[in-house]
This record gives C-alpha cells, sequence and structure tokens, in this order.
C-alpha cells in the first residue's frame, strides 16, 4: 500500500489575481484544466460505482459463496498445506484460491483456477496471472456464462506515487471481485482509463503493464482451467469427485467483439 503521504495530488498554490484583477493566460489554463479533472474523477467513480453495483443473482450467488469459503479457509485452515509448507489460511495466495475454487466445485459449480499466459508484443511485455472462474451452463435461454473471481483484484491496481483522486478511485474496488467477464472488462476500462490521466496529471512514465491491451490480458486472454495451479502442488483429495483426480484442463478465451467464453480447440 502507498504511504500516507503519497495519496495526495498536490495542486500549484493558489495565487492572488495578476495587477488590475485579471488573471494571466497561465492562471487561466490552471483553472481550466483544474476544472477538467475534477470532472473526469467525478465521471470516473460514478462509472465504476454503478458497473459493481449493477449485479444480477448468479452473480449474488457466487459471491456469497466466495465469501464464505474464504472466511471459513482464512479462519480454519483445514490443516491443508501446498508446497510453501505453510497452514492455507496463513500462506500464500495460490493456496487460497485452490481452496476456495475446491469449496465452490463442493457446492456444485463448474470451478477452476485458470491461468492466462500471453507473449510480448510491440506494445506489452509477456506475463502470466492466475484467478478462479466458474462457468454456469444452468439456464438454456442465457446460455454460457462466465464468472470471474480474483482473490486480489484492488492490489493489481494500485499505485505508490499515485495521486489522491486515483486512491479514492481504487479504495472504490472490493478486495475480492466477481463479477461476469463483461462486467470487468467494462471495470478494466474505467480503471485503465483513470490510470493514464493520473500518471499524465503526476507527470508520471506510463509503464506498457498498465497499458489497457496487457490488463485485459490477465483477464479476458486465453487462459488454462485446471483444478490446481500446479508446478508442485499436491491434491490430494480432489473435490470434484474422487481421489486423486484431476479434471481435464480446458482452454478458454475471452472473445471482446462478441463478449463470450470460447473453447479454443
Amino acid at each position: 500500500m502507498a504511504s500516507f503521504s503519497d495519496m495526495f495530488l498536490e495542486f500549484p498554490p493558489a495565487q492572488e489575481a495578476s495587477a488590475g484583477g485579471y488573471l494571466s493566460d497561465e492562471e487561466e489554463e490552471n483553472l481550466v484544466d483544474s476544472e477538467e479533472s475534477r470532472k473526469f474523477w467525478e465521471a470516473q467513480s460514478l462509472a465504476l460505482e454503478g458497473t459493481l453495483y449493477r449485479s444480477n443473482s448468479l452473480e449474488s450467488k457466487i459471491r456469497n459463496l466466495t465469501k464464505e469459503a474464504v472466511k471459513e479457509v482464512r479462519i480454519g485452515g483445514n490443516g491443508s498445506f501446498c508446497t510453501c509448507r505453510r497452514p492455507v489460511a496463513n500462506g500464500c495466495l495460490d493456496c487460497l484460491m485452490r481452496e476456495v475454487s475446491g469449496k465452490l466445485r463442493a457446492e456444485g459449480l463448474n470451478s477452476a483456477i485458470c491461468r492466462t499466459k500471453w507473449r510480448k508484443t510491440v506494445d506489452i511485455p509477456s506475463g502470466e496471472h492466475s484467478f478462479i472462474d466458474v462457468v454456469d451452463n444452468s439456464n438454456p435461454k442465457r446460455g454460457e456464462v462466465r464468472i470471474i473471481i480474483d482473490l486480489s483484484f484492488r492490489a493489481q491496481f494500485e499505485m505508490a506515487r499515485a495521486g489522491e483522486d486515483y486512491n479514492r478511485l481504487i479504495h472504490l474496488l472490493p478486495e475480492v471481485i466477481v463479477g461476469k467477464a463483461e462486467r470487468l472488462e467494462a471495470v478494466i476500462k474505467i480503471l485503465c482509463a483513470a490510470s493514464k490521466k493520473c500518471m499524465k496529471e503526476r507527470k508520471m512514465h506510463m509503464g506498457p503493464w498498465r497499458k489497457l491491451k496487457y490488463v485485459q490480458a490477465k483477464w479476458l486472454g486465453v487462459c488454462e482451467r485446471t483444478s490446481s495451479l500446479g508446478g508442485g502442488f499436491g491434491l490430494g483429495r480432489d473435490r470434484a469427485g474422487g481421489a486423486g483426480l484431476k479434471p481435464k484442463a480446458s482452454m478458454l478465451r475471452f472473445d471482446l467483439m462478441r463478449g463470450a467464453a470460447v473453447e479454443v480447440v
């Protein structure tokens, strides 16, 4: 988290009007810039709140189950261990994702851990990210719905030297986000526009990892779904159905044009 002193945007100190009661061209320009900045941040806050609070019954159901799962894991720990050799309640985020995803599967949901991985391009560097998702096919009329769950969502957008307006916007975000992929895409666009504005106002260089394409790739790019993050995680008894049974991994991508999860063959 940024220190308290780093959270404020320092505007130029107010100055008295120039001789004769008129503002200089520079002073008038500063007033216009300040007003435009205020309107921008107000609009971003309203847009973000409206997007976050617009939730359907499926999202609410999965959100409540996720809250209970996180609470149970953090309080009890279940005595489970991974290769970090620490209790899940006090262990790494990977352990927490594995346990929460398993509890959601135990509730009958098609939950999995997703890992996105993308290559370096001219615009953005390579990277990877892990989160949880739930794919729901219970309503034939509605079709397939993909709910994304990130247990450390707010931290992805925090900046050490951000201004007060940006920090205030980021504090509207929940630590754990649960929402449709389409809703998450809307949230990402709002936050990326805000980070770009913040860096411009602070006269900071915008790193490629804060660009829209890079951030979208974290949650909306091609992903592999599996019951475990792999790389040393022992499944023990898989809650999806039986000892040592590992569900077949699948590759999904989010079609940004049609807003749908598509299986990649």
